[in-house]
């Protein structure tokens, strides 16, 4: 049985002629499996809103082949189309229109008949049911969310893609979001998400970590972080700009990362180097009010790999 989608050696450039031309996706392969959640991770202008779109048939790639289920994007794309269900960035629900009357007109295009079974089902699934008379206009940045993710599923997908699903959703939405995506598993659809922020990676099976159009590593969020060398101390200073500053001058820039209140300094010897931490802060008169030795988090291993 083939892949959900496979990916070849994909190439895409933009502009041609007189423009400058930009490499988007630079030569990637990848393999995605049936049945699991598959994350693409990246800042912006790694490339990911483009591979997502190319595996969606909704751009051409520039070379390289891309297979979905089997099918040649090249020369079955409508057979492709009504496997797949895609949600963007900026998904367009129909503000003056009931949550009900979306999910009636999405049915419509997707040519799906006798769907009210499917629509109470998707409805009680995203937790939307007693919402259903309201206006899209007037709901919640993450019951948008789940209401275009409802739209996208009427047709029963077996590859479902999402483009940065959860950007601008607070984080208790975006948490409920997951678990959404989670539960679907058990109906052994594929998921392939684009984000942005690494701690929704760790619920992925798999990751591919992009920057620059490239995949710099792709693997399972554990294999990903025991690949990594480095152990983090993490540290709360009295002041964790000055005490990142001191740190960065004599360990260098890319052993030092801010996380809100908090250093992470990237060790090679714990052993010889959580002293010498401490003596230098000690020395700049900064108060280190905690710390702890811990394994490096997929965001850690991100940023050190940009910052190599």
């Amino acid at each position: 049985m083939p892949d959900a989608v496979e990916l070849k050696n994909v190439v895409k450039v933009y502009g041609s002629g007189n423009q400058e031309s930009v490499t988007a996706v630079d030569d990637i392969s990848l393999n995605i499996r049936r049945g699991e959640i598959f994350s693409l991770v990246g800042p912006d202008g790694a490339g990911k809103t483009t591979a997502i779109r190319m595996m969606c048939g909704v751009l051409p790639a520039t070379r390289g082949t891309i297979d979905v289920l089997g099918y040649d994007m090249k020369t079955e794309k409508a057979e492709i189309k009504k496997h797949i269900g895609y949600l963007s960035q900026r998904f367009s629900l129909y503000q003056d229109l009931t949550i009900d009357e979306n999910l009636d007109f999405f049915a419509e295009i997707h040519a799906v008949h006798n769907f009210k079974t499917r629509k109470d089902e998707l409805l009680e699934f995203t937790r939307l049911t007693k919402f259903r008379e309201r206006l899209a206009g007037r709901l919640s940045g993450g019951m948008k969310q789940k209401l275009a993710l409802a739209c996208t599923l009427i047709h029963t997908p077996d590859i479902l893609l999402l483009d940065e699903p959860t950007t601008g959703v607070d984080p208790v939405s975006r948490r409920d979001f997951w678990k959404i995506l989670s539960s679907l598993l058990k109906n052994g659809i594929t998921i392939i998400v684009s984000t942005p922020y690494l701690d929704e990676a760790e619920r992925s099976n798999r990751v591919a970590l992009m920057n620059e159009g490239k995949i710099m590593q792709c693997d399972t969020p554990d294999a990903i972080r025991n690949s990594f060398p480095l152990k983090v101390m993490e540290l709360l200073c009295g002041d964790n700009r000055r005490g990142a500053a001191v740190l960065s001058l004599v360990l260098g820039k890319d052993r030092i990362q801010m996380f809100g209140d908090r250093l992470h300094v990237m060790m090679k010897d714990p052993s010889m180097e959580v002293q010498q931490i401490l003596d230098c802060l000690t020395q700049a008169k900064i108060e280190v009010t905690g710390y702890r030795v811990l394994p490096p988090s997929l965001e850690d291993v991100f940023i050190a790999r940009l910052g190599s």
